[in-house]
């Protein structure tokens, strides 16, 4: 994949959220609806094309700690908040540019990835995501290539296989849509060498579907 050459050939040692999700939704994986904005004027035209709230996230290759760095901005609501956000994140850092998301709301965060074992070859992973991940570590495995099967026993295996079904008024997760995902994980890893690990975290559960909120390739 050309994105991937150029990235290596540019001596980067990750993709920015922005690529990293377009080679995502290259297998099929839900991904956010979002653009990468250069200016604060094409920023707000990007949100209002999106619709309104959203997030503002600085974007770029070596920026991979973006909650620490402070380059994020969640629910903002007009034009003006927009731009005001954008001044703000291009102020705090070098950047590719400014990425334009939807907000996704859901109370269930899962994680989504892949690690390149030495022995192994790529591994997928799958669990409970956002800032319960490290906290619990309640995570699975398989080598690449899943089949439907593997990926079936990895959303049973988890401790909290509960929060897959009906969760407080809300419908089960479209085990299908996580199916493929899980499977399309394992493909990128067995197709591209050069990709060294993925992170998905969260991976938000809306209308039960998956969907990517967050993605870093690293290469």
């Amino acid at each position: 994949m050309d994105m991937l050459k150029e990235a290596i050939q540019k001596g980067q040692k990750n993709l920015s959220e922005y690529d990293s999700k377009r080679l995502l939704a290259e297998y099929g994986i839900p991904v956010t609806k979002e653009k990468l904005a250069k200016s604060a004027d094409e920023a707000a035209a990007f949100a209002k094309q999106i619709g309104f709230p959203v997030a503002l996230k600085g974007c770029g290759a070596a920026l991979t700690h973006k909650t620490e760095k402070g380059v994020i901005r969640l629910s903002l609501k007009s034009e003006d908040e927009v731009k005001k956000a954008f001044g703000e994140i291009f102020s705090i850092e070098t950047m590719d540019g400014v990425l334009v998301q939807e907000m996704i709301p859901g109370e269930r965060e899962l994680v989504i990835g892949l690690i390149r074992d030495p022995q192994f070859g790529p591994c997928v992973m799958f669990g409970l995501g956002g800032i319960y991940t490290e906290i619990l570590k309640d995570v699975t495995f398989r080598v690449a290539p899943l089949e439907p099967r593997d990926a079936r026993e990895m959303m049973d295996e988890i401790k909290a296989a509960k929060i897959l079904g009906p969760f407080r008024g809300k419908e089960p997760v479209d085990r299908d849509v996580l199916e493929k995902a899980l499977i399309a994980m394992g493909k990128i890893g067995l197709d591209h060498d050069e990709v060294k690990e993925i992170d998905v975290n969260p991976l938000i559960i809306h209308k039960g579907t998956p969907v990517a909120v967050d993605a870093l390739v690293v290469l």
